[in-house]
């Protein structure tokens, strides 16, 4: 696993690869600034908490026959360059992969797409309020040009939109269903903002404590073809 800096192991799963028990790995790095991140400490490579690459790999042979899937998740997975020879690594033991992105590289992603056997796509927003939640410009039509990519792909995936609603209101979400449902997305996750490890301390005290009984019927009558779930 040489080349790929690691903040982070869950040992265990049962929620981050569908159907399936998984390991999950979190990669160190993420140039984006989203406000309500639960991973702050995942955004400088080389920072507190790196792990040996080496020694997770051998722990993840000890983990065969226990384990059915290995996560990649973050941080931004696809900025590392070694992220491609590590999913090569862990598909040679036996695990099948699973990645979660925010899309902001569509080139990494289209490169480590076949080797991945599911994908978690963060879709943090509509278009027009991208800028404003990453504080990046330019990372809606990366999301979207990911997207594209796993709509042309075999690989089984899941859009999904973390929501405060303190940085996107119900008018943003109506969007953003309407924006994947014309992309051609068929299935979105809508989840609760965690406060737990979130650095603005504003943000986390006023996130979702539940969501609004009609959000998911009236995102429906917004995207009929799109399938939306919420998850807490």
């Amino acid at each position: 696993m040489d080349g790929l800096t690691i903040g982070g192991v869950t040992p265990l799963s049962s929620l981050d690869f569908p159907d399936a028990l998984a390991a999950v790995i979190y990669c160190q790095g993420c140039p984006w600034g989203c406000p309500y991140c639960h991973n702050e400490a995942l955004r400088k490579i080389g920072g507190e908490g790196a792990r040996d690459a080496a020694s997770v790999l051998s722990w993840l042979e000890s983990r065969r026959g226990l384990l059915d899937a290995v996560v990649f998740s973050g941080g931004e997975p696809t900025l590392q360059e070694g992220l491609a020879a590590t999913l090569v690594a862990v598909r040679e033991l036996g695990f099948r992969t699973g990645l979660h992105t925010t899309g902001m590289f569509p080139d990494a992603l289209a490169d480590v797409l076949p080797l991945c056997d599911w994908v978690g796509l963060d879709v943090k927003a509509p278009r027009a309020a991208y800028d404003r939640i990453t504080g990046r410009a330019g990372g809606g039509e990366a999301a979207f040009s990911s997207l594209a990519l796993l709509l042309g792909s075999a690989i089984p995936f899941e859009a999904r939109t973390t929501w405060h609603p303190g940085l996107l209101d119900t008018d943003e979400l109506v969007a953003l269903a309407r924006e994947l449902a014309a992309a051609g997305a068929d299935r979105w996750v809508i989840q609760a903002f965690r406060p737990d490890g979130c650095a603005d301390e504003t943000l986390a005290a006023a996130g979702v404590t539940a969501f609004p009984p009609d959000l998911v019927s009236r995102l429906q009558a917004a995207a009929p073809r799109l399938t939306i779930t919420t998850r807490s």
